[in-house]
C-alpha cells in the first residue's frame, strides 16, 4: 500500500522506485505480429518466459513480464510513432526490434533512456559504438554476407547480380556484400533495388533488366514477401532454370522452416536455389523447446507457425535479460526512474515526452547483460565487445525436391565453408587455408549437377571492342592485311581458335593499334583497355608485372623469354686447342699452385724424409717432379709428416676437380662446334659500354633500364629484321650495335633468314604472350581454359607451325653460344681452402721448429754482453746461419733402448743393427744406404 500511495502522491512520478527484488519485472518486446517472423517471435517469448518464471534458480520468486508493441514495418513513419508510443512505458529492456528501420530510430531513444536493446536486426550498421545499449541477439549481416562471398568464391564466379529491398536493412546487407566480394577479388556488377511496395509490373521490369546482364548469379536480399513474389516472376520469365544461380539470404530459410504448408507450387518454383541459415547445434534444450512450441503456439494462435533460428534466438534473448536481473539484483542494483528535463513539449505540444523516463540503473544492467555466458538453445550465448554473438556461423542450404538439404556450413571461426559441423571445428585450431574448402554436390537450377558457368554474353549485348597491334616488322605474328583490310597472323588464328571453343557465341571486331608503319607502343594498348576504350587486346603482348597489375591476362599461349643477338664467326681449332679450356688467369693461377703446394711439401718434409734431401739441384728437380706428377697421382715420394699428408689430400681433391672440369671442356672444344662471340650472355652485356638494340615498342627497353641498370643512352631503338642485320654487321664501332635484346619468337624469324647471328647465352627472362582483358571479365578465365585445350590437342602447335615455322639456316645459326673456357671464379674457393691449409701447415710448422731450435742451444750459456752495432749484425748473421743449417739437418731418427733398430718397408724381416747408435753425429746429415729391402744406417 506504502508502494501505491507513493505512486499516486508524488507528482508527475518524478521518481518512480521498486522494492530491490521487485515481485514483478517488465520488459518490453517490439515485433511485428502479422509477419513470420514477428509470429514466431511471439511464440519463443511465451516460452522463454513459461520456462524463467516456473524456474526457482532464476530471479529468486521475481516474475518477469513481457509487454509486447505490435508495429507496422512497411510504414516506417507510423511504426516509428508506435514504437516512440510504447517507450513511454517503463521496462527496463527491449526485445526487438525486428525491423531495421525502426531499430534504428528506437536505437536513439534507447540511448537516452539507458534501456539495453536487445535487437535480431540483422543491419550490418547498426553498432555499439554509435549505439551503446544496442545489444545484437542474432546473426550480422556483416557474417552473412561474408559466408555469401565465401560462396561465390568457392565455384570460382567473379561477377554477381544484387536484387535487394532498398530500405535500410537491403542497402546496408548489399553494401556489406559488395565489401566482402571485393576482399575476393569479385564484384557485383549490377545491382538493383525495388520498395517493399512495388507493383507487379515494376519487379517483371527489374528482373527483364537482370536477365539483360552478363552475371547469371543472383543475389536476392529482400523479406519473405516480397522474395516470393520475385521467385513467381522469374519461374515465368525463365530465369530458374539452366545457367542461373541463385542465393537467397536466410529470409528464405526462415520462412520455409516456420511455415508448416507452404505451396507445392513455390517450393517446386525454387528448385536448385542456394540459402543460409544461421547454424543451431542440436541439443537437448534445442528438442524439448520444439516438443512443447505445438503446445504455446496454439496458446497464443499462431498453431501454423514452426519454430525457426529466430524463435531460437529469441528464446535466448529472454533467457539472457533473465539472467543479467538476477545477477543485476544480486548485485543490490534496484529500478527505478527518473525523468528528463529536457524531454519537454513546447507549448501547446501532446507528444508527452515528458512520460518518458530514464531507467538510473541502466548501465549497470548493461553491463550485466554483456557478461552473460550460458549454453542456451541457439548455441553459446556470450557477447563480444562490440556487442556481437561470439562464434556465428551458417548453413549452406540447398532447395531440392519439397525440402532443404544441407551441403555445408561456414563459420566466422575459420571463415571457410566445410562440411564439417561447426562446433567440432571449435575444439580444434583454426586453419584458414583454402584448400581446405569444401561443400556437398548441389542440384543447380535446370536439374542439373553441373555447377553453371555464372555468366553469359547478354542477349543485347554490344559488339566487343579489340585493339589488335598493327606491326610494322615480324608481320607473321599479328598484322593487318593491305588488301583486304582485316587482321591475319599467328595470334589471330589463336584468338579466333581459342573462341570457337566457347560454349556461347561472342560478336567483336577487331581494331588497328598503330600506323602501320611502325611497331606500336604496347604500354598504351594496355591503357587502352585499362580505360575501357578497348574491352579487350589481343595480339604479342608480353605479360608483365606492371602490365598485370592493370588488366587480366589469359594463359600464355607461347613463351617469349628475353635473348641476346650478337655477330659470331665460326671457330678455327688449331693445334694450341689444349689450352682453350682455361683462361690465362686460370693458367697462371693453377701453375702457381702446382709450385706452391710443392715448396710447401719440401718444407714439411725435408728435415724428416730422405727423399726430400739431397744436393739444391736434386731438391730443386724434386719439387717440380713431386709438384706436377700430383697431376697425374703419380708421385713416388712418400710423405712422412701428419702437416705434409694433410697440405697433400687437399690439393690432390682440388687437382681432381681441376682435372674433371678440364677434361669436359676440352671435350666439348674438339667434338662440338664452336662459334666465337664477343658478347656470352647477360654479364658480359652489362659489364660492357657499347650501344645494345631492342625493338621498337617492345617492353626489353624498360627491363633494361629498370632490372639490368643499363643506362638508357646505350640503348637503340631498331624497327625491322634488316635493321637488326645492319647494325649487328657495323657494329660498335661504326654506329652499330654489338648485341640486341629481343624476344625468342621474333628471334627465330629473324635467325631463319640471318645465318652469321647467334643467340648469345640462354633465354634470361621467362615471359609469355597473352590477351589483355579489364579485371575480373569473366571472358578471361572462359579464353583460358580454351588455350590450354588448344595445347593439349596439338592445335596450338599446328597453328605455331603454320606461321612460325623456320627454314633450315636455323640449325646452323641457332646454337647456344656460351664461354666454353672455365674461368677462375669458379675456382677460387678450392685455390682458397688450399691456400689457408698450406698458411697453417707453415705456421704450425715454424713454431715447432724454433721450439726445438731453442731446445737444440745450451739454455744455461749466458748470453755476451751487447757490443758494437757491427757485432750485433755478425751475430744476428750468424744466427741466421745456424738457424738455416738447422732446417737443413736431419732430424734425428728416434733411439729405442735395447732393441734393434731397422728401417724396412713392407713387413719384410730386418737385420739387427748396432745399438751404438749414441755415437752418431747427429748435427751432420747421414746418407742410408740400400741393401736389398733393409736400410743399413752405418756409423
Amino acid at each position: 500500500m506504502l508502494l501505491v500511495l507513493s505512486l499516486v502522491l508524488v507528482p508527475n512520478g518524478i521518481y518512480k522506485s521498486l522494492a530491490t527484488r521487485p515481485s514483478v519485472v517488465n520488459i518490453g518486446s517490439i515485433l511485428r505480429f502479422n509477419s513470420t517472423i514477428g509470429g514466431v517471435s511471439v511464440v519463443a517469448i511465451h516460452a522463454a518466459l513459461e520456462d524463467i518464471n516456473s524456474d526457482s534458480t532464476i530471479l529468486n520468486g521475481t516474475t518477469l513480464r513481457v509487454d509486447m508493441k505490435d508495429t507496422n514495418c512497411d510504414d516506417g513513419f507510423l511504426g516509428m510513432v508506435e514504437a516512440l508510443q510504447f517507450m513511454e512505458t517503463d521496462v527496463i529492456a527491449i526485445i526487438g526490434p525486428q525491423c531495421s528501420t525502426i531499430a534504428h530510430i528506437i536505437s536513439f531513444v534507447a540511448n537516452e533512456l539507458q534501456v539495453p536493446l536487445m535487437s535480431f536486426a540483422s543491419d550490418a550498421t547498426l553498432s555499439s559504438i554509435q549505439f551503446p545499449f544496442f545489444v545484437r541477439t542474432y546473426p550480422s549481416d556483416l557474417y552473412q554476407m561474408d559466408a555469401v562471398a565465401a560462396i561465390v568464391d568457392y565455384y570460382r564466379w567473379k561477377l554477381v547480380t544484387a536484387i535487394y529491398l532498398d530500405d535500410d536493412y537491403g542497402r546496408n546487407g548489399i553494401a556489406a556484400l559488395d565489401d566482402a566480394l571485393t576482399l575476393r577479388r569479385c564484384k557485383i556488377s549490377y545491382k538493383v533495388g525495388f520498395p517493399s511496395n512495388a507493383k507487379k509490373s515494376d519487379l517483371i521490369n527489374l528482373l527483364v533488366s537482370v536477365s539483360y546482364m552478363e552475371s547469371r548469379v543472383i543475389i536476392l536480399h529482400t523479406g519473405a514477401g516480397p522474395g516470393l513474389k520475385i521467385f513467381s516472376l522469374a519461374n515465368q520469365l525463365n530465369m530458374m532454370g539452366n545457367g542461373y544461380v541463385w542465393i537467397a539470404t536466410d529470409w528464405l530459410s526462415a520462412y520455409l522452416d516456420a511455415n508448416s504448408s507452404v505451396p507445392a507450387e513455390t517450393i517446386y518454383g525454387m528448385q536448385g536455389v542456394l540459402t543460409l541459415r544461421p547454424h543451431i547445434p542440436n541439443s537437448k534444450m534445442k528438442s524439448n523447446l520444439i516438443s512443447k512450441w505445438s503446445r504455446v503456439s496454439k496458446m497464443y494462435n499462431y498453431s501454423d507457425l514452426l519454430t525457426s533460428s529466430y524463435g531460437f534466438y529469441v528464446y535466448d534473448s529472454v533467457w539472457a535479460v533473465a539472467r543479467a536481473l538476477d545477477a543485476f539484483f544480486d548485485d543490490g542494483g534496484k529500478i527505478s526512474f527518473s525523468n528528463d528535463s529536457r524531454l519537454r513539449d513546447e507549448a501547446g505540444g501532446t507528444l508527452h515526452l515528458e512520460a518518458m523516463s530514464v531507467f538510473d540503473m541502466g548501465d549497470n544492467l548493461l553491463e550485466k547483460i554483456k557478461k552473460v555466458n550460458f549454453t542456451g538453445v541457439s548455441g553459446q550465448v556470450q557477447f563480444t565487445a562490440a556487442g556481437d554473438l561470439i562464434h556465428p556461423a551458417y548453413d549452406i542450404i540447398s532447395i531440392i525436391g519439397n525440402g532443404m538439404r544441407t551441403v555445408g556450413y561456414w563459420s566466422n571461426y575459420s571463415r571457410l565453408l566445410s562440411t564439417v559441423l561447426p562446433e567440432v571445428l571449435y575444439s580444434k585450431p583454426p586453419n584458414s587455408s583454402l584448400a581446405n574448402q569444401h561443400l556437398y554436390d548441389v542440384i543447380w537450377p535446370g536439374e542439373t549437377a553441373q555447377k553453371p558457368r555464372g555468366w553469359v554474353f547478354p542477349s543485347n549485348a554490344k559488339e566487343l571492342k579489340i585493339g589488335v597491334p598493327n606491326r610494322f616488322s615480324f608481320k607473321e605474328i599479328v598484322t593487318k592485311d593491305n588488301v583486304t583490310g582485316s587482321m591475319k597472323g599467328y595470334c589471330i588464328d589463336v584468338f579466333t581458335q581459342a573462341l570457337a571453343l566457347l560454349p556461347y557465341p561472342v560478336t567483336y571486331k577487331f581494331v588497328p593499334f598503330g600506323s602501320g608503319t611502325e611497331n606500336p607502343q604496347y604500354d598504351k594498348l594496355i591503357q587502352m583497355v585499362e580505360d575501357n576504350e578497348f574491352d579487350a587486346a589481343i595480339g604479342d603482348i608480353t605479360i608483365t608485372m606492371s602490365r598485370a597489375l592493370t588488366a587480366d591476362f589469359t594463359q600464355p599461349f607461347i613463351e617469349s623469354g628475353l635473348v641476346i643477338l650478337a655477330p659470331v664467326k665460326n671457330h678455327i681449332t688449331t693445334s694450341w686447342a689444349f689450352l682453350q679450356p682455361f683462361t690465362l688467369q686460370m693458367w697462371c693461377v693453377t701453375g702457381l699452385f702446382f709450385l706452391i703446394v710443392g715448396v710447401v711439401v719440401w718444407v714439411l718434409e725435408h728435415r724428416i724424409n730422405d727423399e726430400f734431401r739431397g744436393t739444391p739441384r736434386e731438391q730443386i728437380m724434386t719439387i717440380f717432379w713431386f709438384s706436377f706428377s700430383t697431376l697425374f697421382f703419380a708421385q713416388k715420394e712418400n710423405t712422412m709428416s701428419t702437416l705434409g699428408r694433410g697440405v697433400l689430400i687437399i690439393w690432390l681433391f682440388v687437382v681432381l676437380i681441376i682435372q674433371s672440369s678440364y677434361t669436359a671442356s676440352l671435350t666439348s672444344i674438339l667434338t662440338v662446334q664452336q662459334l666465337d662471340i664477343s658478347i656470352r650472355g647477360i654479364d658480359d652485356l652489362k659489364s660492357s659500354d657499347y650501344p645494345i638494340g631492342f625493338q621498337v615498342g617492345s617492353f626489353a627497353e624498360e627491363y633494361m633500364v629498370k632490372e639490368l641498370n643499363i643506362s638508357r643512352s646505350r640503348l637503340r631503338a631498331l624497327g625491322s629484321p634488316e635493321e637488326y642485320a645492319d647494325a649487328l654487321k657495323r657494329g660498335p664501332k661504326k654506329g652499330g650495335v654489338s648485341a640486341i635484346v629481343d624476344e625468342r619468337p621474333y628471334v627465330e624469324l629473324f635467325l631463319s633468314t640471318y645465318c652469321k647471328i647467334a643467340i648469345a647465352g640462354s633465354d634470361f627472362t621467362s615471359r609469355g604472350w597473352g590477351f589483355a582483358f579489364p579485371r575480373d571479365s569473366p571472358l578471361q578465365v572462359d579464353l583460358s581454359t580454351a588455350i590450354l585445350s588448344l595445347s593439349e590437342n596439338g592445335e596450338l602447335q599446328r597453328i605455331h607451325d603454320k606461321w612460325l615455322r623456320t627454314s633450315e639456316c636455323t640449325d646452323d645459326t641457332t646454337e647456344f653460344v656460351d664461354s666454353n673456357q672455365l674461368r677462375l671464379e669458379s675456382f677460387w674457393g678450392l685455390f682458397l681452402i688450399c691456400g689457408v691449409a698450406c698458411v697453417i701447415a707453415l705456421l704450425i710448422y715454424f713454431v715447432t721448429i724454433i721450439c726445438k731450435y731453442q731446445g737444440h742451444e745450451h739454455p744455461g750459456e749466458p748470453m755476451a754482453p751487447q757490443g758494437p752495432r757491427r757485432h750485433s749484425i755478425r751475430r744476428f748473421i750468424s744466427f741466421l746461419r745456424k738457424f738455416c743449417s738447422f732446417l737443413d739437418g736431419k732430424e734425428p731418427e728416434p733411439v729405442k733402448n735395447k732393441r734393434s733398430l731397422s728401417l724396412s718397408r713392407g713387413s719384410m724381416p730386418t737385420r739387427p743393427v748396432s745399438s751404438n747408435l749414441a755415437a752418431l753425429d747427429i748435427e751432420r746429415p747421414v746418407r742410408p744406404v740400400r741393401n736389398g729391402n733393409v736400410i743399413d744406417i752405418e756409423n
